[in-house]
């Protein structure tokens, strides 16, 4: 069955191009012009990614990626004239998976659409991993620390479960951003400290036994379990 894909922009003309090229990879497109329309489309259809304007009318793109990310996980690109660093990184910050500066390359969205959705694909197989204390249920994408589930953001729990999965690897700040934000990441390398330091807040002040996070100096992280 073919992925659904919202694509939400309040131009028709944008809308129908993307539709079109999305349709000639048998995709199944669902479009919507402006916020509120996003946000009733996406709970009606259930889309696998969610390509999301941010200057929409009614509801912002802000407050639309917002509503999905607390409900779901589903992939969201950001789609819009804004090309400023901040506006990027707010973006990236809330939620959203990618990110897309118009006027852009029909050809180049699809192929980031296609990398999103393989990666989305890889990252639902069946998995759980259990340490003290912490337990990573990758199907779920969940995460359990001394019984109680954690909230964690989505880039949170995407950086924790790489780390799990290459226990004891050292890797470099530049590499996690490959790895977990993707190789065309635009942003400050200081976001993999920025995260890094939530997931101790929310982990390590929780259990005074161990350690989970450790840094390298002069190198990067990595995700060991140590007794303290």
């Amino acid at each position: 069955m073919p992925a659904k894909i919202l694509v939400v922009d309040d131009d028709k003309n944008i809308c129908k191009l993307i539709e079109i090229y999305l349709q000639k990879e048998d995709y199944q497109v669902i479009t919507a012009m402006d916020g509120q329309e996003a946000i009733d489309k996406y709970y009606e259809y259930n889309p696998q990614l969610v390509v999301l304007d941010i200057m929409l009318p009614q509801v912002d793109g802000w407050e639309v990626c917002q509503e999905i990310r607390e409900d779901s996980n589903v992939p969201i690109l950001m789609l819009t004239a804004k090309g400023e660093k901040d506006d990027k990184l707010k973006g990236l910050e809330i939620g959203a998976d990618d990110y897309v500066t118009k006027p852009f390359d029909p050809d180049e969205l699809v192929a980031r659409v296609k990398v999103i959705l393989r990666r989305t694909k890889i990252s639902q197989e069946e998995e759980v991993l259990t340490f003290p204390n912490l337990r990573v249920d990758h199907q779920k994408r969940q995460v359990n620390l001394k019984g109680q589930t954690l909230d964690l953001a989505p880039k949170e729990y995407d950086l924790l479960y790489f780390l799990v999965r290459n226990e004891k690897q050292v890797f470099s700040r530049e590499q996690l951003l490959d790895k977990v934000w993707g190789f065309d990441f635009i942003g400050d390398i200081r976001t993999v400290d920025t995260h890094i330091k939530r997931l101790r807040n929310k982990i390590e002040s929780q259990v005074k036994d161990y350690n989970y996070f450790h840094t390298v100096w002069g190198v990067g992280y990595k995700f060991e379990v140590t007794e303290v």
